[in-house]
């Protein structure tokens, strides 16, 4: 049985800490934005590693 790779959920991570900054500095409130690009990030990259560790 070949090994698979494990995934990682960084990447998503980053993207929405970057998203949620250009939102709040659109909004005006940039330290919000990052606050909640921070908090969906993780729960996507929790998501992936869920994902991942149910497909093993």
């Amino acid at each position: 049985m070949a090994k698979q790779n494990p995934k990682a959920g960084g990447f998503l991570w980053m993207v929405s800490i970057f998203v949620g900054t250009g939102w709040g500095v659109a909004a005006g409130n940039p330290m919000k934005g990052i606050l909640i690009g921070t908090a969906v990030g993780a729960a996507l990259a929790i998501l992936v590693w869920l994902a991942d560790r149910v497909r093993r």
